[in-house]
Formats: C-alpha cells, sequence, structure tokens
C-alpha cells in the first residue's frame, strides 16, 4: 500500500520532537508541546503545503511523499495549529512565513543538543563503527569532499532531502576533527564506520534496483526514499549497539549520514 500524506516514519517522528525542544515552533508562542503530566504529546503536526486539496497552502505538484516528509512538517500547539490551518488565514500564514518558523527554531534546537550533550556524536559514531553486520562490500575510494557537494546532489537527483544535506555539511570540520581524536585515543577506526554506513547504504540500494538493467536511473528515481532508509537503518544499529540513552540521537545520526554522503559512502560518485 501506497504511504499517505500523513503516514510519518519513524525517523520523521524522532527528529520533529526533537528539534521541538518542548516547544512550539511559532516564535509568539511559549505553549510547551508536552502536557503539565509530563507524559502527554499535546503537539500537532502541521503541514506547510496541505496534505489534502481542501487545505491551505495546497501545492498540487507535490507528491505524498514529499507533502509527509519532514521538511514540510512543523510542530505547533494545538491552538497555533488551529489558527494557522484556518483558510481565513491562509495569506497571513504562507508557505515562506512556516518554512522561516521551522528553520529558525530547528536550527537553535540543533545547536542546543550538540551543545548540551558533547559526547553524543562520539556515542553514535562508536555505535555505528562497532556494529556487526553481515556482507562486506569493501570501501571505494575516498571521492568528493565538502566543496564537490552539489554536484553530487545533482548527479543523484537528490530533491525532498537537499535542505538536510544543506543544514548539515557545515559540520564536516567538525566530524573530521572528531574522527582524529577518537583514532588518536585509540578507541575508533573510522574505516569501520564508513565500511558499515556503505553496507547500510547498498543493502537499501539493492532493495530499489533489484535486477534493473539501469540502476542509477532507479536510484536517481529513488534517491530520496534510499536516504530516509538509510537514516532509518542506521537508527535502529544506534538503538540495538548501546546500552545507554539514545535521546536525541537522531541529530547526531543525521550529521554522521550527512558526512559519510559527502564522503561518496552513500549514493553514487558523479563520473570524474
Amino acid at each position: 500500500m501506497t504511504p499517505g500524506p500523513r503516514d510519518y516514519t519513524r525517523v520523521t517522528l524522532k527528529r520533529l520532537h526533537t528539534l521541538s525542544m518542548n516547544e512550539c515552533a511559532c516564535p509568539d508562542c511559549d505553549r510547551a508541546l508536552i502536557g503539565w503530566d509530563g507524559l502527554s504529546i499535546v503537539s500537532k503536526i502541521c503541514h506547510i503545503e496541505a496534505a489534502s486539496s481542501d487545505g491551505p497552502r495546497w501545492n498540487p505538484d507535490m507528491t505524498d511523499d514529499d507533502r509527509r516528509h519532514f521538511n514540510n512538517l512543523i510542530l505547533l500547539c494545538d491552538e497555533c495549529h488551529t489558527i494557522v490551518d484556518n483558510l481565513e488565514n491562509e495569506s497571513v500564514y504562507t508557505v515562506e512565513l512556516l518554512r522561516k518558523w521551522k528553520n529558525d527554531h530547528e536550527s537553535a534546537a540543533r545547536s542546543k543538543v550538540l551543545t548540551a550533550r558533547p559526547t553524543l556524536l562520539g556515542m553514535v559514531i562508536d555505535a555505528i563503527a562497532l556494529a556487526d553486520l553481515d556482507e562486506d562490500p569493501g570501501l571505494p575510494p575516498e571521492g568528493m569532499q565538502a566543496f564537490g557537494i552539489d554536484d553530487k546532489i545533482e548527479y543523484n537527483c537528490v530533491h525532498r532531502n537537499r535542505v538536510l544535506i544543506d543544514e548539515f555539511k557545515v559540520y564536516y570540520t567538525k566530524v573530521n576533527s572528531l574522527y582524529e581524536a577518537l583514532e588518536d585515543g585509540g578507541s575508533f577506526k573510522k574505516e569501520s564506520l564508513l565500511r558499515n554506513i556503505r553496507r547500510i547504504y547498498l543493502g537499501v540500494k539493492g532493495m530499489y534496483v533489484g535486477d534493473s538493467g539501469d540502476p542509477m536511473q532507479v536510484v536517481r528515481e529513488r534517491a530520496d526514499d534510499i536516504i530516509d532508509d538509510v537514516q532509518d537503518r542506521l537508527l535502529s544499529v544506534v538503538e540495538t549497539n548501546n546500552s545507554s540513552s539514545v535521546e536525541d540521537v537522531d541529530v547526531a545520526i543525521a550529521l554522521v549520514m550527512v558526512d559519510a554522503f559527502m564522503r561518496c559512502k552513500i549514493l553514487e560518485a558523479p563520473p570524474t
């Protein structure tokens, strides 16, 4: 059955709630998204561009995959959601305004998460590097670095996840410095991390490509789905291979995944 515009993936829901920081994304609202009992979730998922044709900010050119994707969703309190989705307010709460709310709110949240939990990234790296995965496809030569990222995005026809890559590529130097520090400490092998990410990618790619006579065309058609599935599998690996709390772990997973994309361990390198 084809997923609908409200069939959100686990990674999408986890990422939305992590980056909400328990606050409505409306900049003029201070309401919490978890009730006074500390348990009840009172947030509402708002589609920036509507989930259905009778909703506000409807875009007929979007697919349902686009509509349910993280990029098109923003977490609001119940009152703000009602106001924003009131059709009479459509000219006030535009796509551009809601995207700004989302970007400003989530950018601040990412910084808070990584500052408040400085060991989070290292924990995710260790969990992925030490995972015992099956087949060993080997590592291709080191591919493009950050400066070639736009070429790779275009070559693989990445659309929905371009925002994710653009947001996290600025951390490339930070991740590389952490790799070097971990290796200097003798507790980490970068090759193991990248090999496991490559294994996961090739496994996901194989599900989509199958016995196609033109695998690159399939990759281009399903690039965003492949990235989403890799992210979901990385989350499962970290949850399985780490015994401590995995709160906020999706932020670090996205960072490591984008770094691996830039090193050509996820998706394909353009021909030289």
